[in-house]
């Protein structure tokens, strides 16, 4: 039987992350994935997939709608090849996971295929699809399985055309009348990538705004932008039924005044989140404890009940994201090593990637108003940027709030071209607990978007904004 320093069960970005930093700090490390590629759901159905979708449709509405514009005339009609685009995608999603199987050789991480399952706490049987089994024994063990879509308990998923996120990035046609049923971000994201492609999108939303757990301000702008690309909305709307005649999922849901509504369309998709996936670990053999909504508890140090299994990622508390992922891997692997590693989650930054993108890292101005904390807050338009009247993305802001007796930023929220990319500015600024004056007095290129972020703290440190 094969001996290890450390057990990783999952090679999503927190597990394979985990993986490389145990070996790096020179343990003997083995990874076990149940699927026939490494990667998990973020690098083979969610992230990565997803992002060459909104690429390759990026690509096409500026095609239709915007060459003209820049003086480029594209002789015929511009047609979509969908078969071809999400062929694209699946060769940027194997190009990237074979990344993954050169960085495991590379750091002589060994990787069991199977399904990993405690046999004790410190040992782990890996079942094969052929049914053959191996246990292999581990001093550590890292939990780092994710999480899988979820749906509503009256709504049965046929994975046809009521579907979801995974099935979404495989489809053989563009839908006429895409139904979302969820307005955070992967039915934003998604719902964009079809309606740039042709298709009819309706968002159907319980809360009263789309990403509701960020900014209200973003909220705002985000569907502000998206009904002007056509995107229909219809918030506070409880969904109720959902079924498939034929062809057709008809939606039924009642409004905030009690009405029912029926939403007809031949695609149905549905994202109201995700679930920690423990299936198959037999967590029970091994005594490891669990919380609600199926998650498995740990302590700040990321440890189970049993001191020699941690967990990270989907699994656990908190955003399901995967750099949050990685930096809990990371964290466990160092922690392990003797370190004594730390992470702010309030510094965990969040992104939806529609376009314009929407970022954001620290307090929301409503989490600021809850806490009795007093702010100021600085905001800057990017349609007042030349470089954003060069590219034409005029939409979106920078809002920075910063405390009001300090100075010191509290929450940096964008909302705009490449924020995606800006937002690491305003993680940077706050894990040295900068100030807006900090922020106003660093030189940052012309021209450029970041200019937002300047301008944004020269509105918060004294509300003298250069170019409003």
């Amino acid at each position: 039987m094969s001996s290890y320093d450390v057990a990783v069960i999952g090679s999503g970005p927190g597990g394979y992350v985990a993986a490389i930093r145990c070996a790096q700090l020179g343990m003997k490390t083995a990874i076990i994935e149940k699927y026939s590629t490494l990667g998990g759901t973020c690098l083979n159905v969610g992230c990565i997939p997803s992002k060459a979708l909104l690429d390759s449709s990026h690509h096409y509405i500026d095609a239709v709608k915007h060459f003209e514009e820049h003086g480029i005339e594209v002789p015929g009609e511009i047609k979509i090849n969908l078969e071809k685009m999400i062929g694209r995608k699946q060769s940027v999603v194997d190009q990237t996971t074979k990344g993954i199987n050169f960085l495991m050789d590379k750091n002589k991480i060994d990787v069991f295929e199977g399904v990993g399952s405690f046999k004790d706490a410190t040992n782990i049987t890996i079942t094969k699809k052929d049914g053959k089994a191996e246990v292999i024994e581990a001093k550590n063990t890292i939990i780092a399985t994710g999480s899988k879509p979820s749906t509503l308990p009256f709504i049965k998923l046929d994975k046809e055309r009521i579907i979801t996120s995974t099935e979404a990035l495989e489809l053989k046609e563009v839908p006429k009348h895409m139904l979302v049923i969820g307005g955070g971000v992967i039915g934003l994201e998604l719902g964009q990538v079809y309606k740039r492609l042709g298709a009819e999108v309706t968002v159907i939303e319980y809360m009263d705004r789309i990403i509701p757990g960020m900014d209200g301000a973003l909220s705002k702008e985000l569907t502000k932008v998206l009904k002007k690309q056509k995107v229909k909305f219809a918030l506070s709307h409880k969904v109720k039924s959902v079924e498939r005649k034929g062809d057709e999922v008809v939606v039924k849901a009642d409004n905030k005044k009690g009405e029912e509504i029926t939403f007809t369309g031949d695609y149905c998709l549905v994202a109201v989140g995700r679930h920690a996936y423990t299936d198959g670990l037999n967590l029970e053999a091994a005594g490891v404890k669990m919380e609600e909504r199926g998650r498995i508890a740990v302590n700040d140090h990321l440890q189970t009940n049993v001191s020699n299994i941690y967990a990270i990622g989907d699994v656990i508390k908190g955003a399901m994201l995967a750099h949050k992922a990685e930096e809990e891997g990371t964290l466990v692997a160092e922690i392990l090593a003797g370190q004594k590693p730390h992470i702010d989650y309030n510094l965990i930054p969040g992104v939806v990637y529609t376009w314009p993108e929407v970022a954001a890292v620290g307090k929301t101005e409503e989490q600021l108003k809850e806490s009795g904390i007093e702010y100021k807050s600085g905001q800057f338009p990017m349609r007042a940027l030349g470089r954003s009247r060069a590219s034409g993305d005029i939409d979106g802001f920078v809002k920075i709030l910063a405390d009001k007796k300090t100075d010191e930023v509290l929450g940096v929220h964008m909302i705009g071209a490449r924020v995606a990319d800006l937002i690491a500015e305003g993680v940077t600024a706050m894990e040295f607990r900068a100030s807006a004056e900090d922020i106003s007095r660093m030189s940052h290129a012309h021209p450029t978007y970041a200019e937002a972020v300047k301008e944004a703290a020269l509105a918060a440190t004294e509300d003298r904004a250069l170019h409003i």
